[in-house]
């Protein structure tokens, strides 16, 4: 094998003025374009831009939830055993009643006596809207 030799070039081949260009960019950059920016060049483009405000550590305190449940509870206590006078279709109003009265007991933040108000109207139209239901199915027995 023979040795190869590297020539140098023609003297018709130029070379280049000044550093080389930088691959795929135009005549007029002199930097890479993704070269670090300068802090005082983003704050100095937007002198309008507000502060922005500073960071405060959070206390750890949680959202107090003061939402109540007792009176809707009571309500919907009322309503089923308001129903359950006539017709024994209020029971699943009377369940939900007793449902949210035994979880608004369970509530620190509760009023008490409103809960167990509306756990004891609910427990009563429970027992009058199963009483119902059941003297209707007997009346169907009776009838069939």
């Amino acid at each position: 094998m023979s040795d190869p030799h590297i020539e140098q070039p023609t003297p018709e081949v130029e070379k280049p003025g000044g550093g080389a260009a930088l691959p795929g960019a135009s005549k007029g950059y002199g930097k890479l374009p993704t070269a670090p920016v300068p802090v005082d060049q983003t704050a100095a483009a937007h002198p309008d831009a507000d502060p922005q405000p500073e960071w405060e550590p959070s206390t750890g305190a949680q959202p107090v939830d003061d939402t109540r449940l007792a009176p809707w509870a009571l309500v919907a206590a009322i309503v089923a055993l308001a129903t359950s006078m006539f017709v024994g279709w209020g029971i699943p109003v009377a369940v939900i009643a007793v449902i949210a009265a035994i979880m608004s007991l369970r509530r620190p933040i509760e009023n008490r006596e409103v809960a167990i108000w509306a756990l004891v109207l609910g427990l009563c139209a429970t027992l009058f809207s199963a009483g119902w239901l059941l003297w209707a199915a007997m009346q169907l027995e009776s009838l069939g």
